[in-house]
């Protein structure tokens, strides 16, 4: 279980708090939406990167640095408990982080720390799933198992970094072998031909509603430019396809899939509540999918935080527009739900 945090601050003004995050992944767009509610803002920064926040893109009011993220330690943590400073998490910090150094947090921190034991387990991550009532890719438990084409990868991977596909165990243990020989934690996941869209989703445990955000898809190098190349164009050149993400792509999606994907983040979110024993997943989270040409969404992932994925709608999507009268970006939706918690004195209800 998580750490408890320290005594919350009595007060029930967002003016006398303070939005954090670490400075990578979606920093600039959960500061300046905070900013946009009115929040007073923070970024932690590596030593060289601070002008991004305030110069080139002044969204940080203030800046704390370190040499490293790594470095985080109790001194920082008692500036940001000073300053009452609530955490945004993304997935730099998670990563940085780790999951242990994330429980033992002492500062206010958005999101249940809980759920990132579920999200971060391969395992755990597909009983979750499984249990959402989800359709998931066949999993092979073992190389020689492999009956058609896969795509492996690798517990860990940065964005996609050193995912391949194999069409058999002869294939996957002659890239295997030669390229990732010291590589031996890895998912084998039935290759699933359709469109990889990537849902971005709210929940609000102070409105009790789930909103969709947006949608992005991935584009992916070099998966997405190999097309551009000839195939006995590729085999002389020896190109094999990678799938590290280079950026993200905005879609709109067919609107009669919509109710179909609430009724998935909703499953989501109730099994979450089940398996964690209170609060669960709240505030942003993605599922990461595959459209088939039949219209079946197979999901492959979770991620239970903002996902840089929302990054295209600084200004709102096409599905916020719908809902706001404002530019609505994930960023800013954190930060109105921070605020309504603290203006409702409902604290309590959105910290891990």
């Amino acid at each position: 279980m998580a750490t408890p945090h320290p005594i919350l601050p009595a007060s029930t003004d967002p003016k006398d708090f303070v939005i954090a995050t670490l400075g990578s992944h979606s920093a600039l767009q959960i500061l300046k939406g905070a900013k946009d509610e009115g929040m007073k803002t923070l970024a932690i920064c590596e030593k060289g990167r601070e002008k991004l926040y305030t110069d080139n893109y002044p969204v940080a009011d203030e800046i704390l640095t370190l040499n490293k993220f790594a470095d985080w330690d109790e001194k920082l943590e008692e500036e940001l408990i000073k300053r009452n400073a609530i955490v945004i998490p993304h997935g730099s910090f998670i990563s940085y982080m780790g999951h242990d150094r994330v429980q033992k947090l002492q500062a206010m921190y958005y999101g249940t720390k809980d759920i990132l034991e579920w999200e971060s387990d391969r395992n755990k991550e597909r009983v979750w799933m499984e249990k959402s009532g989800l359709k998931l890719p066949r999993l092979y438990p073992k190389p020689e198992d492999i009956d058609k084409p896969v795509i492996v990868k690798f517990h860990g991977a940065g964005g996609g970094f050193g995912y391949f596909v194999a069409k058999t165990p002869e294939q996957f243990y002659e890239v295997k072998n030669r390229k990732y020989p010291d590589q031996n934690d890895f998912a084998i996941q039935e290759y699933i031909v359709g469109v990889p869209l990537y849902i971005h989703y709210f929940y609000s445990p102070v409105t009790g509603e789930l909103e969709i955000m947006s949608f992005d898809k991935r584009y992916e190098s070099n998966a997405d430019s190999i097309g551009r190349i000839k195939a006995e164009d590729q085999l002389v050149a020896k190109i094999h396809t990678s799938y590290t993400i280079v950026g993200n792509i905005p879609v709109v999606v067919r609107e009669s899939l919509l109710p179909e994907m609430f009724d998935m983040g909703e499953r989501v979110i109730k099994t979450s509540q089940e398996l964690c024993g209170g609060k669960g997943l709240f505030g942003p989270f993605c599922l990461e999918t595959i459209v088939t040409r039949k219209l079946e969404i197979f999901v492959f992932e979770i991620s239970a935080r903002i996902v840089a994925g929302t990054n295209p709608f600084i200004e709102g999507s096409p599905y916020t527009a719908l809902k706001y009268d404002k530019p609505m970006s994930t960023g800013r939706r954190i930060a109105l739900d921070i605020q309504q918690a603290i203006g409702a004195g409902q604290l309590e209800d959105i910290l891990g």
